[in-house]
């Protein structure tokens, strides 16, 4: 099984910086994509960046020149840097990764549980 660990969310005020982070664990061969996405109240699931395990990276428009993400391949973790923080990024930052667990074995995707932040004054 496949667990991915998210941490680093919390309160900020607007103009603020949080970074957070998600670890990966359990029966993994191999780490292709790695992401951030995000949900707001009454809203879809929405993706804020991603990043292939060769380092080339895909942002919402809402987000660039603000976010920046990045992964460590041998820790098996994705960070997200959020700087310039504006209520509208208020949502719960979910990680998903999508993986190989054996070799040979199928791609599969798997998400975090969810991390809360919240840009208020």
């Amino acid at each position: 099984q496949v667990q991915l660990v998210e941490s680093g969310g919390g309160l900020v005020q607007p103009g603020g910086s949080l970074r957070l982070s998600c670890e990966a664990s359990g029966r993994i061969f191999s780490i292709y994509d790695m992401g951030w996405y995000r949900q707001a109240p009454g809203n879809q699931r929405e993706l804020v960046a991603a990043i292939t395990n060769g380092g080339s990276t895909n942002y919402a428009d809402s987000v660039k020149g603000r976010f920046t993400i990045s992964r460590d391949n041998a820790k098996k973790s994705v960070y997200l840097q959020m700087n310039s923080l504006k209520p509208e990024d208020t949502a719960v930052y979910y990680c998903n990764s999508r993986l190989v667990g054996v070799m040979f074995g199928p791609t599969e995707n798997y998400w975090g549980q969810g991390t809360q932040v919240t840009v208020s004054s």
